[in-house]
């Protein structure tokens, strides 16, 4: 197949054309620099301006105040729920989880091994499919940090930016790996947020966090050097080399969405992708989507049609198609169609059409 395909992948995922035809102009001689990014010192001037520029659209494009700190880390998310609690459960050595799914419970987990964490609740009774209510009374008042995964990748549910639980001052802490920059929240409202950059900010290896300045420098003893936020803060994400090339990919991808109208105008699109898609499946006799309608996420809709080899002949048709990796998280099965702010609304329209040619098949 030689033509692009319309790439529906969890992560990592698709990027916008536009982007990519510009990286590869630079691949060989990035701005008369004579060298690709992949091969300048991170502490050069030229890279010193890629990053400074990334940072900058990064804070404007979400709304982040100076009294935050942007950082460029590696590890991804799944370091960071280890870096979290050896930075911030410091106090009282107590924090707050919400359980709602995969990568929520690995955060627990983590966090486990370093202090006292109270699950508030689980919607795993019923395979993640729903937010659970939280009640107030149940918060620990003097938690060092509240934790929830803003939105969970595999099941297709989200904290929507009007439901964020109000932590009555204790710092909230958000896993936004699949869903930043793709809707509008309020990250004051956060004492920390961290995202992987392989959904909606460009290539595996880079892992952004914002944290607020008085939640630095309170790490644990037993910190590593490397895990320590403030190291970190110090040296300007310099501290040793960073993942240059996907800092620079961001960048693009930063500018390349100012370019677009910003979050606001990306959140419209995705309402309007998520709502072809969902009122489809809505209508369907064959394809069920598997998320209570509240706590749909805008960006991974996973769906099934209740027949497990079904299921794999539309997975294997899609593909013939095009329309590759639709294929469902290995631990739930079924499909699932990650439309990141990267996927056009023609490939969702084309999603949709081949949907209803295989229900018109298999009826």
């Amino acid at each position: 197949m030689n033509q692009r395909v319309y790439n529906f992948s969890a992560g990592p995922s698709a990027l916008p054309e536009s982007v990519l035809m510009e990286a590869s102009k630079d691949m060989l001689n990035y701005k008369g620099s004579g060298m690709s990014v992949m091969e300048m010192s991170h502490r050069s001037k030229v890279f010193e301006e890629i990053i400074q520029e990334a940072e900058s659209l990064f804070r404007d494009l979400l709304g982040i105040h100076d009294r935050y700190k942007v950082l460029f880390l590696q590890g991804g998310a799944s370091t960071q729920f280890s870096m979290i609690p050896m930075n911030l459960m410091t106090k009282t050595g107590k924090a707050d989880y919400v359980d709602t799914g995969s990568w929520a419970s690995k955060a627990i987990k983590e966090a486990k091994r370093y202090g006292n964490v109270n699950v508030l609740a689980s919607s795993k009774d019923k395979t993640y499919s729903y937010i659970p209510e939280l009640d107030p009374a149940s918060f620990t008042k003097d938690a060092d940090y509240f934790h929830i995964t803003v939105n969970n990748t595999i099941y297709g549910t989200r904290f929507a930016p009007d439901l964020l639980p109000d932590t009555n001052g204790v710092p909230l802490v958000g896993d936004m790996s699949s869903n930043i920059l793709s809707e509008v929240y309020d990250i004051n409202k956060f004492g920390l947020i961290y995202a992987g950059a392989q959904k909606n900010m460009g290539p595996s290896g880079l892992t952004m966090v914002a944290i607020r300045e008085d939640l630095v420098g309170q790490a644990m003893d037993l910190t590593p050097t490397m895990l320590n936020y403030k190291i970190h803060v110090d040296a300007d994400s310099l501290y040793n080399t960073p993942p240059c090339y996907s800092i620079y990919i961001a960048m693009l991808i930063f500018r390349w969405l100012k370019n677009q109208g910003g979050v606001e105008a990306m959140e419209k699109t995705n309402k309007e992708k998520a709502a072809l898609l969902y009122n489809y499946l809505d209508e369907s006799s064959l394809f069920k989507a598997t998320v209570e309608e509240k706590d749909r996420s805008l960006m991974n809709i996973p769906f099934v049609t209740g027949n497990d080899e079904l299921d794999g002949a539309f997975v294997k048709e899609s593909t013939a198609k095009g329309l590759v990796n639709l294929k469902g998280h290995r631990s739930v099965g079924g499909m699932r169609a990650s439309i990141y702010n990267a996927m056009t609304m023609e490939g969702v329209e084309t999603l949709v059409a081949f949907m209803k040619e295989f229900e018109a098949k298999n009826k």
